[in-house]
């Protein structure tokens, strides 16, 4: 018999496109977070699998018992009504932030590929987003959901052809002095890592879990979700360990990779990237927009919103994709290991096992 509500496949789908995106599919978070470590990041890859998992289904799962439309459910619960409030507004901050990295990741992506100036990729990318959160929570999760398939699939047949034609021994990989100074151990890296990531997914997955059919439906969208994103990690980490020495200075590492292996699949997987980075930014713009306004009840309000946002967020993705990605990230990470304590230690107190 068919469960009524969100289908599994659609629930791993979603959780797998809120939180890759322009950082994750352009290989700049795994190679800012896994590859420099070498082998260590291996292990915190498999780390952050797990966690995934873990959090993945805490949040679906509390935004079905609390019915929640927003992150803001979730965390006035989780945290309580002071470090609710602090956190709600880092979350309503970092979700305008990611949007902007969103733009900022179109923006590389047309330069280096297409050889355009960035603002067009910007502007393509933000009108898009745009369009698509004025048609609601159906149409985020329709959206979000459609493209992951082509993603991983390009994710993987990248992959494997780069590790098959560039082999690296990762057992003797170095760790590199370059990156991000706001964090040089691997396994913090890990933890901040699904830290930001689950911060972002909050937004989406806390609605996701309240239109879901089951516990069932979502306890298994979250294992799939979960393994999903550990296997893509795990493939753009063996492809970038090949190419370590070329890759410091490149925006999207994982362009400059397909395109040694052949033209026709470096423009395969920019335009499935492109896709990607559009899912990340409207799961971000719809969580912005959806705690600062109930986009469905006051639609004109909420149009104004959404313009507005999107405009500030043009002009803040001038700052650049990968330094947004080396600061912004980590910042947030520290901020959000707070609520994912925060829900942890309600667990252990029993809160969630209504």
């Amino acid at each position: 018999m068919r469960e009524k509500g969100v289908s599994t496949l659609k629930i791993a789908g979603t959780y797998i496109g809120t939180v890759v995106g322009a950082g994750f599919a352009t290989g700049q978070e795994v190679l800012q977070f896994f590859t420099r470590f070498g082998i260590r990041g291996l292990t915190g890859i498999i780390i952050t699998t797990v966690l995934f998992i873990f959090f993945g289904f805490i949040i679906m799962n509390l935004g079905n018992i609390l019915h929640a439309k927003s992150h803001l459910e979730i965390i006035q619960y989780s945290g309580g009504k002071i470090i609710g409030s602090m956190i709600d507004l880092v979350i309503t901050i970092f979700l305008f932030g990611t949007f902007s990295v969103m733009i900022a990741g179109n923006g590389a992506l047309f330069e280096q590929q297409f050889n355009l100036p960035p603002s067009v990729g910007n502007v393509v990318m933000a009108v898009l987003t745009a369009l698509t959160v004025l048609t609601g929570i159906n149409g985020v999760i329709n959206s979000i959901s459609f493209v992951v398939p082509f993603l991983l699939s390009t994710v993987i047949i990248t992959s494997i052809f780069s590790a098959s034609k560039y082999p690296a021994n990762i057992m003797t990989i170095n760790e590199v002095t370059w990156g991000s100074g706001l964090f040089n151990n691997w396994f913090l890296a890990a933890i901040l890592y699904v830290s930001y990531n689950s911060v972002i997914s909050i937004a989406i997955l806390g609605p996701l879990g309240n239109q879901a059919g089951s516990k069932k439906s979502i306890r298994n969208g979250a294992i799939l979700g979960g393994l999903g994103l550990g296997l893509g990690s795990l493939m753009i980490y063996i492809a970038l360990s090949g190419h370590i020495a070329n890759i410091e200075t490149l925006e999207v590492p994982m362009i400059h990779i397909a395109g040694t292996i052949s033209p026709i699949l470096q423009a395969i997987y920019s335009i499935v990237l492109i896709a990607e980075i559009y899912t990340t930014a409207v799961s971000s713009l719809y969580g912005f927009t959806a705690r600062v306004i109930d986009i469905q009840k006051k639609p004109v309000k909420g149009r104004y919103i959404v313009a507005g946002a999107t405009i500030v967020a043009l002009i803040s993705s001038g700052f650049g994709f990968s330094n947004l990605v080396k600061y912004l990230y980590p910042l947030v990470g520290y901020c959000g290991i707070i609520i994912l304590s925060a829900i942890v230690f309600n667990i252990i107190r029993g809160k969630t096992t209504n």
